[in-house]
């Protein structure tokens, strides 16, 4: 049985960002005191300006922790070490991580949770579906090619709607401390057949094409992305993508009880907002 924990202070790193403006809605629906961490916040926070870290930790009981832009960072395990020491010293009581599958960078920050010494779980995610609706893919997507340095790899989208539902079961209750869930989709799906589920859904022409990295890292250096922003999606693409995580995992299913949304449930909802329906964009990172 579910036991509500003591407090309702909750803390939501990355709380307007992909998976925790999602998590801040769900909490503050269900009556939850939520405090959101971004920079853009009342009280703003920064992963880069540690005398940010306090004024948002004061009265907080739990915390979300999504780093951005990802635990592969080179120094993002030593900050998040300093965060989640600052944090237990405040009385914080309980950590929930998101982390990545296949990264031995990831894995090393949840051992940081893991040893914090209060109650924790980690969210070990595979690849968002909404990286193609709210993030760097979208563009791919409204030019009409996916154009990406990755092969016939399968790979078992997330919908984001069920990392935010398995993250606020894990602030809210305490049948989640001291798991690990190995979050995924349904079933892998390779880039093409993403581009085929994209082109039913919306109603419009898309397709993958398969470049090498060298062609993938020229196109976003004309683009003037960020060549940190370039390393980390390179290593994603190349390294972390290359069939370490070519199956599918139980671990929705384990912290609710139901199956994962299928992408073409997302691609569906999606294509009903009208987001794919714009106009090619610059790529933004």
């Amino acid at each position: 049985m579910n036991i509500p924990s003591n407090s309702n202070s909750i803390l939501v790193l990355g709380g307007t960002g992909k998976t925790g403006r999602r998590i801040a809605e769900q909490l503050i629906k269900l009556g939850f005191e939520t405090r959101i961490g971004s920079r853009s916040a009342e009280t703003p926070f920064d992963w880069n300006d540690s005398d940010t870290w306090l004024p948002v930790l004061s009265g907080i009981n739990s915390v979300y922790i999504s780093y951005q832009p990802d635990l592969a960072v080179p120094g993002a395990v030593e900050t998040v070490k300093a965060f989640t020491d600052l944090a237990v010293s405040c009385g914080v009581q309980k950590l929930v991580l998101l982390s990545g599958r296949g990264e031995e960078e990831a894995e090393r920050g949840e051992a940081v949770i893991k040893a914090s010494g209060v109650n924790w779980t980690i969210l070990r995610a595979s690849w968002f579906a909404q990286n193609f609706s709210e993030s760097f893919l979208l563009d791919a997507v409204l030019s009409g090619t996916i154009a990406l340095p990755v092969g016939d790899i399968g790979e078992p989208f997330i919908d984001v709607d069920d990392i935010a539902d398995v993250a606020v079961a894990a602030l809210t209750e305490t049948d989640h401390d001291g798991q690990l869930y190995e979050l995924s989709g349904p079933r892998l799906l390779t880039f093409a057949d993403i581009a085929d589920e994209i082109a039913t859904a919306s109603g419009r022409p898309v397709r993958f094409v398969q470049v090498t990295a060298q062609q993938y890292e020229d196109t976003l250096k004309q683009f003037g992305i960020d060549k940190d922003f370039m390393a980390l999606v390179m290593y994603l693409l190349t390294s972390v993508l290359d069939g370490r995580n070519a199956y599918v995992t139980d671990g929705v299913q384990r912290a609710l009880g139901r199956e994962p949304r299928d992408f073409t449930d997302y691609a569906r909802d999606t294509a009903a907002t009208g987001i794919w329906a714009e106009a090619p964009l610059e790529v933004q990172a």
